[in-house]
């Protein structure tokens, strides 16, 4: 029976010439450089088949790494594989929805004292400044330059600041809404994440409520935004709208009012509110008085009084009887007077 050598078996034999030749001493080395038969057929064949094999394995490795850096970047731009980047690399046009103290808050002092001792927990979300961007093939972990949008993770990217620590960060995907992420979006993000931690007082999530109510009320103006449609797309019930508008909008006189409004429940806002939209109450005009001026006669042993009060004229003679006669006479006399000497009349503006 004719047996056959298994290629494993060739190979190994190819391998062991080879090292065989690189041992020999210099003098065989230099007689077997001398002109040889010409190799065995079999011989030619099983070189030329190791080496196309060889060449083949690097080829498929190339490529398998190709795939697997391909595939990285693509989970990187879909939020699905962490990156590594510097606290400078971000930058934060959004601002907190947080009272303004809140880097000397005790929750904030906590959370630095647990990245130092133990890291960073959970990842901050960002996206590229440049939504063009994507992470280079032949390193798509090395994100070094580029420049992001904080979302969210605030107080993680304070903490990375001041530790002078890296920053674990995913990216939030391109199209959260099938649009690229837009101020609302923003908005959103940061409302979501201190939502799910139950990390906002009552003030602190009204006026973030409020604020992204406007935002989206003011993007689109071809229709307007209902309580009831705004408070299912951010998931809170909507009798919480029309309150959380009102603070936001009444943001400055909350502040200038009350010292304590971020530790006010619910309630104590709803009271301030009430308070707030009173309409101011004017002080009423100083009524007038009337000036008046009394002049007295005598007559005989009466005396006769003639006062003039806002525009009146009475007379007094206190037992003094007169009859129509004499009193038309008396009135005469004082039309004259009047009529003579001079009388403020009102006067009508003449029509032009």
């Amino acid at each position: 029976m004719k047996r056959t050598i298994s290629r494993s078996l060739i190979s190994k034999a190819l391998d062991a010439q080879a090292e065989a030749s690189e041992a020999k001493p210099v003098e065989e080395v230099e007689r077997s450089s001398e002109p040889t038969l010409t190799p065995k057929p079999f011989q030619r064949a099983t070189s030329g088949a190791g080496s196309a094999w060889k060449s083949g394995a690097l080829a498929q490795t190339q490529a398998s790494l190709e795939r697997g850096r391909a595939q990285i970047a693509t989970d990187i731009l879909s939020g699905r594989h962490e990156i590594s980047i510097s606290p400078d690399q971000v930058t934060d046009p959004l601002g907190t929805d947080r009272r303004p103290d809140w880097l000397n808050q005790e929750a904030f002092r906590s959370l630095l004292k647990s990245v130092d001792n133990n890291g960073q927990d959970t990842p901050i979300l960002v996206c590229p400044t440049d939504d063009k961007w994507s992470p280079d093939l032949l390193g798509p972990t090395n994100v070094e330059g580029v420049q992001f949008v904080l979302l969210t993770g605030r107080r993680r990217h304070a903490v990375a600041e001041r530790l002078g620590v890296p920053l674990r960060a995913i990216l939030a995907p391109a199209n959260i809404h099938g649009e690229r992420i837009d101020k609302f979006d923003m908005l959103f993000l940061r409302f979501r994440e201190n939502e799910e931690r139950e990390d906002l007082g009552a003030f602190e999530r009204l006026l973030s409520i409020g604020e992204m109510f406007e935002t989206l009320n003011s993007t689109d103006t071809s229709k307007k935004l209902t309580a009831v449609a705004f408070a299912d797309r951010i998931g809170v019930h909507e009798s919480i709208i029309s309150r959380a508008r009102a603070v936001f909008q009444a943001k400055d006189e909350f502040l200038n009012a009350f010292k304590n409004v971020y530790e006010m429940s619910f309630k104590d806002i709803q009271s301030a509110l009430a308070t707030l939209s009173e309409p101011a109450k004017t002080a009423s005009p100083l009524k007038v008085k009337p000036k008046k001026l009394t002049i007295v006669r005598k007559i005989g042993s009466r005396k006769l009084s003639v006062t003039s009060v806002n525009g009146k004229l009475s007379v007094n003679a206190a037992g003094i009887q007169i009859d129509k006669k004499g009193l038309e006479g008396l009135g005469d006399l004082i039309a004259d007077y009047l009529e003579n000497h001079g009388v403020e009349r009102e006067t009508k503006p003449s029509s032009s």
